[in-house]
């Protein structure tokens, strides 16, 4: 571990997530290539755990519970560096103090959820961004773009789902598969699947001059049919990962109880049981989120 400085905390994590999107690329080897990408690395940037050192700049004192979005800490082995990309998932990390968020400790294992609600929110908040009427994927991006898209007072959006395991859990909004849907006026479309193939059918389904929003990670080139997008004359955003003041957005909608993070986490393994928490995490369509849980890993 790289020795903490005067700006710096020591964090001992209680829990983190794996993600499905592009810790899975790693996992099947199709992550395409990536800043600070290399091996070995340490995966993971969805951690919560205490402050357990605290160096005199940090801005943080011992005690305090916070949500780490990774690290960069581990120092080299003989095969050379070891990557923080995105270095979650440890007991213990190093980090500066402004890179951490202070949380609740009650939150528990949600606290590891809020980088994925942060990025939610990032995608939906800002000027001139149109809140969705139409969400493909009903994972927890999915869930959560719904959920801040009731929270925000707007008409409750339509989620489409092909995966009988994931549509169930809806609260204030409809799931269904899109076979059973046959509106083709939405005027915003966001896809929280990353599915590339899905565009020239997102295209029929929006209304002239409507947006689709790709809120995926996507590993192949995406294409589309020219003429149907120019017929609608179609918009297209990329919403990318969240910035620092989505942060502080969504962890003050978190605790004034308007965004719920509860239903999200459906599976919790050891540490020590993390080949087999990433393969079910993978594999299994009914796992939304899995949290490894590191209290009592050395």
């Amino acid at each position: 571990m790289t020795a903490p400085g005067a700006a710096d905390v020591v964090i001992e994590i209680a829990h983190s997530g794996i993600s499905t999107g592009t810790e899975k690329l790693f996992w099947s080897g199709q992550m395409p290539p990536f800043p600070g990408m290399g091996y070995p690395l340490v995966p993971g940037y969805e951690a919560a755990g205490e402050v357990v050192e605290a160096g005199p700049d940090s801005g943080l004192t011992v005690g305090e519970h916070v949500f780490v979005p990774g690290a960069n800490c581990f120092g080299a082995i003989d095969a050379g560096p070891v990557r923080g990309l995105f270095g979650g998932a440890a007991r213990h990390l190093v980090t500066p103090g402004a890179r951490v968020t202070r949380i609740d400790a009650a939150h528990g294992a949600e606290g590891a959820l809020l980088a994925l609600a942060a990025t939610a929110r990032h995608a939906m908040a800002g000027f001139d961004k149109a809140l969705p009427d139409l969400i493909v994927g009903h994972g927890v991006l999915g869930r959560l773009l719904a959920r801040l898209t009731v929270a925000a007072g707007a008409k409750p959006p339509t989620v489409w789902e092909t995966s009988a395991d994931r549509q169930a859990g809806a609260v204030g909004y409809q799931v269904v598969h899109p076979d059973a849907d046959a509106r083709r006026d939405y005027k915003s479309i966001y896809d929280a699947s990353g599915a590339p193939d899905l565009l020239n059918t997102l295209i029929g389904r929006i209304a002239r001059g409507g947006e689709v929003v790709l809120a995926g990670f996507y590993t192949a080139p995406i294409s589309f049919a020219f003429p149907p997008a120019f017929m609608k004359e179609a918009r297209f955003r990329i919403a990318a990962e969240w910035a620092p003041e989505d942060m502080i957005a969504t962890r003050q909608l978190v605790e004034s109880g308007s965004l719920s993070l509860g239903g999200l986490i459906t599976h919790t393994a050891r540490a020590a049981d993390a080949p087999r928490a990433y393969e079910t995490a993978f594999t299994e369509t009914g796992c939304l989120k899995m949290i490894l849980d590191w209290r009592g890993h050395a």
